[in-house]
């Protein structure tokens, strides 16, 4: 393995998606009197519509609502639905004191404790994650949300062998329809296995996710990363073009391509990849890489430069 790709196939790039889902609410409101329920189900039907803050607005009118009638049920929902709402907006600290009042009202809830856990996770809390995680698996141990979740924090969290246990009990438990979900875990739990060094694991699970979901890079990269550990460096330039042609702005994947053209001897089409991956970083403000990148491919132009000085003797 080249000292190129020591230094770059190790940044992989999986989003996790952590599992999240609105609460089902009553019927379409018949408009008499305003209740709880109603500017709940009206908040559920902003937020799938994404307009995130204006269902905040109707869970902030349940709330009053609530207290007035001593609903603590609906005050439960409400604070939960908002959390959710926070976390689409990327607001992690008041959806974990959303969730935590969700739980005050109702410790059995467990949607709070999977929200509040998806919060934690996304602040880098993963300890607190995993707590959160185990409570909502006691709570209704067939739901596989909680078991993916826990496993992202505990890949988070250093735990590779014991998210792939969890990645294996989700896969357990999720609706075999569900295909793109599928090709989610097969992906993150192929990203446990890479970091194990378990590369023959990795590609197999890499593999199944590109046969569920062939339009996600992420698995795409990840396959590219595990066939230049391997020495596949035509793997790698075929996985990190799909990568370039379903994300073409991702800088990582003409860094990582332009890395496996110069071990295949493609020495201008690697400094082409490195030039486009160095004008991306530049586009996106991302200074160190976009230097990193320079310095990678000026040191490039100098092996080439040497090799063909050699050549000439």
């Amino acid at each position: 393995m080249s000292n190129f790709w020591r230094l770059f196939f190790s940044i992989i790039i999986a989003f996790p998606l952590t599992f999240l889902t609105l609460s089902a609410h009553s019927s379409p409101i018949l408009i008499t009197q305003i209740t709880a329920g109603d500017f709940l189900e009206l908040g559920v039907d902003k937020m799938r519509r994404g307009d995130y803050q204006e269902a905040i607005e109707n869970f902030n009118q349940a709330m009053p609502t609530a207290v007035n009638y001593a609903l603590e049920k609906d005050l439960a929902v409400a604070y939960s639905d908002r959390c959710l709402a926070y976390l689409q907006l990327q607001d992690y600290h008041q959806a974990v004191t959303d969730c935590t009042q969700a739980i005050n009202f109702a410790p059995d809830n467990f949607e709070a404790y999977l929200y509040r856990g998806v919060a934690h996770y996304r602040q880098g809390d993963y300890p607190a994650a995993i707590v959160d995680h185990n409570r909502a698996i006691a709570l209704k141990p067939s739901d596989f949300r909680a078991y993916y979740n826990r496993a992202l924090a505990r890949a988070g969290d250093g735990k590779d062998s014991e998210a792939i246990l969890d990645f294996n009990l989700a896969l357990t438990q999720i609706p075999r329809i569900s295909s793109l979900l599928l090709a989610d875990i097969y992906n993150d739990r192929g990203l446990a296995h890479f970091i194990l060094e378990d590369t023959q694991a990795a590609m197999l699970d890499f593999n199944l996710a590109i046969r569920l979901n062939a339009n996600d890079y992420r698995a795409y990269f990840n396959r590219g990363c595990a066939c230049g550990r391997n020495g596949d460096d035509f793997g790698a330039v075929r996985d990190f073009s799909q990568v370039i042609r379903l994300n073409p702005s991702n800088a990582q994947a003409y860094v990582n391509r332009g890395v496996a053209q110069y071990s295949l001897g493609y020495h201008l089409a690697a400094i082409a990849d490195l030039q486009k991956a160095s004008e991306y970083y530049e586009q996106q403000g991302k200074k160190v890489a976009y230097e990193k990148t320079l310095d990678l491919l000026k040191s490039l132009r100098q092996q080439i430069s040497f090799a063909t000085e050699i050549a000439l003797f």
